[in-house]
């Protein structure tokens, strides 16, 4: 997505001591030792926010984030709570593409400090 979106990612600032807070006040999972796709949770009142899912380039379409929303709906399930919930950024139309063929609806817009347009669109899904 570097190039493409604007702002820039967050993902391309986040040092070790942001991921080990995310850790303690969420969780952060990881496919592989190197990792070949991640994702982190946060506990929202009514939801599990997904945050920073990502596939490293030569990894991709092979199904790795698809199982990471499944497991994620799984432990929102196991955390009693009725649905997940995701931000993309506008221009990932791909993106878009596949979170609703996963069962997420567009439910909301935002837009980053400084921009007077959408730049994200929320998705939520009920958890299954």
């Amino acid at each position: 997505m570097e190039g493409r979106i604007d702002p820039p990612s967050s993902m391309l600032r986040l040092t070790e001591d942001d991921i080990r807070q995310q850790a303690t006040e969420g969780e952060v999972w990881l496919i592989g030792e190197t990792p070949e796709a991640c994702l982190f949770l946060t506990r929202k009142a009514d939801a599990l926010y997904l945050g920073k899912l990502a596939t490293a380039a030569g990894q991709q379409r092979r199904g790795l984030a698809r199982r990471l929303v499944a497991l994620a709906d799984l432990r929102a399930r196991q955390m009693g709570l009725a649905a997940l919930e995701l931000q993309v950024r506008v221009e990932l139309v791909e993106n878009h593409a596949t979170f609703a063929a996963l069962g997420f609806i567009k439910t909301g817009e935002t837009a980053h400090p400084g921009f007077d347009r959408p730049t994200s669109f929320t998705f939520r899904k009920a958890v299954t």
